[in-house]
């Protein structure tokens, strides 16, 4: 009798927290009425229950067309193009930068998407150096390590140093086949993402001789990333190499085009090393500093061709126009667009790594309008790419190495400045930013110790150089850990589909073009 009393009374006390939960007050501030924005006008099509359908039966009739033929050409050629730090919310977050909600960025019409699990080995929320191991070589290895297993511990003095824990890239695959390979970067060509195309190394810092020596190893046991592009195989025989830090090639006594020193300690200058090396091939190997250069270069007569563009990382796309660099330093789509008119001169075909690095330096300073800006040029990049091959022969997917904590709050209105503040304000009544993070630099405009939470009511958060507000105070915002999108066309783009590791990925592009170890002979055997 008494349990069955404890029963009825806990019923009861929560059927009174349910309906509390229920008031209308708890309603309204879940689902708060808003006014209509003055500056909101309805397309008057999108009032009509047709014109939904017939956009539906639109999409319908274009997936149903598509999955009518499966194709599963054999693809020549493969492009993986990378937006570093691209999340979901960054997506969905430049389609309102580019006008409307309902637009697409280009690579959202691609036919097939999927979502890849980014973890590291031994790390949830991962980097771009465990990441870009497991999308070019295909396995899950370490936090900021790079082309090696998970035997490998970062900053392992000794254990990179075995070959036995090097993983290949789908690079050296391709180069096997007697494909082209290159890679094109507006971060160094040394820095994470990009030395995953070709080296191995157990800190993703070891860019130079003297970070390997700043750690505490040996920089003649290790080789450090810049001399492994320049010496090791893989390196050595890409035939595009695109991005910027030049300071990363030559000994701090050197001085580069524009007389900045280098940051070597051995001194070397690899770019006359890498130089000299195709005079030895017999090769004609061209080095370029400047979009002037690159212009200059007749891509028809070089074999070889090696763009770095700036001492560190190329400028932010936006702050190209700002600062007048747009005819000083190539854009994404200019290096891409040389990339693939250098490859394509190879029967064989070629696999070419595309990497839009600034998106994650964005993010991390908590520059959301610098994110989408550089965002919006990545998905330029690629469309200029699909429109020079086919999607016969030649698959282009398009990817992220991990996500950040940028979202998307608030209730804007649905044209409204995705940089702007939110329509309705705190329970403070104060206003806050449609884009914050979880952390970041950004709390400075988020909190004060004087007065607490900053009132943004007349600061223009547009600019491109505003720090987005973020809850937790950090000195730069850090990766997120969710799920990142997975977008394909072209030779077997339907296998792209659903949700897997991201160190499938890989596995995915050679067993379209049928090289490595998930080439069709591989498979059956």
């Amino acid at each position: 009798m008494r349990i069955s009393c404890l029963i009825l009374c806990s019923l009861a006390l929560l059927l009174v927290q349910v309906r509390a939960d229920l008031t209308d007050d708890r309603e309204n501030d879940q689902h708060p009425r808003l006014g209509t924005s003055r500056d909101f006008v309805p397309l008057d099509e999108e009032l009509e229950t047709r014109f939904w359908h017939d956009k539906a039966q639109s999409i319908l009739a274009d997936k149903l067309a598509t999955h009518k033929k499966l194709n599963q050409n054999r693809a020549k050629n493969v492009i993986l193009f990378l937006g570093d730090g691209m999340s979901v919310h960054t997506i969905a977050a430049t389609r309102a930068f580019m006008g409307d909600s309902n637009m697409q960025v280009y690579f959202e019409k691609f036919p097939y998407l999927g979502l890849s699990k980014t973890y590291a080995v031994n790390e949830r929320t991962p980097d771009s150096a465990t990441t870009a191991t497991a999308y070019l070589t295909g396995v899950k290895s370490n936090y900021g390590t790079i082309g090696v297993t998970a035997a490998v511990q970062r900053g392992d003095c000794v254990a990179a140093t075995n070959e036995s824990t090097h993983a290949q890239s789908i690079a050296k695959w391709a180069q096997d086949a007697g494909k082209w390979a290159g890679l094109v970067t507006t971060a160094r060509v040394t820095h994470a993402s990009p030395a995953g195309v070709y080296a191995h190394v157990a800190d993703r810092n070891w860019e130079s001789d003297g970070d390997i020596t700043k750690s505490g190893c040996s920089n003649e046991a290790n080789r450090d990333i810049a001399r492994q592009l320049v010496e090791w195989p893989v390196g050595q025989e890409l035939r595009v190499i695109m991005g910027g830090g030049r300071s990363y090639f030559r000994d701090e006594s050197m001085h580069d085009e524009v007389g900045v020193s280098g940051l070597r300690t051995d001194n070397r200058d690899l770019i006359k090393d890498w130089q000299e090396i195709k005079k030895q091939q017999g090769a004609e190997g061209k080095y370029v500093w400047s979009l002037k250069g690159l212009r200059e270069t007749d891509l028809s007569k070089t074999d070889y061709l090696l763009g770095l563009f700036d001492t560190s990382h190329l400028p932010y796309h936006g702050d190209r126009r700002r600062t007048h660099y747009e005819e000083a330093e190539p854009s994404l789509s200019d290096m891409t667009e040389a990339a693939i008119e250098m490859l394509s001169k190879n029967e064989e075909g070629y696999f070419l790594f595309v990497e839009s690095g600034r998106i994650d330096m964005a993010h991390h300073a908590t520059l959301a309008k610098k994110a989408l800006e550089d965002t919006q040029e990545f998905a330029a990049a690629v469309e200029m790419a699909r429109k020079m091959t086919s999607e016969e022969d030649t698959l282009i997917v398009v990817t992220s190495d991990h996500s950040h904590t940028m979202s998307i709050n608030g209730y804007p209105y649905r044209r409204q400045d995705i940089l702007s503040l939110a329509p309705n304000l705190a329970d403070d009544e104060l206003p806050f930013t449609i884009l914050s993070y979880a952390n970041g630099p950004g709390f400075a405009d988020t909190f004060s110790d004087k007065i607490g939470r900053v009132d943004l009511s007349h600061v223009d958060t547009t600019q491109p150089e505003f720090e987005f507000q973020a809850m937790v105070p950090l000195s730069s915002e850090n990766h997120g850990a969710e799920d990142v999108g997975v977008f394909a066309s072209g030779p077997f783009e339907h296998l792209f589909t659903g949700n897997y590791e991201q160190s499938s990925i890989p596995a995915m592009l050679a067993h379209a073009a049928n090289i490595g170890p998930f080439a069709k002979d591989k498979l059956d055997d």
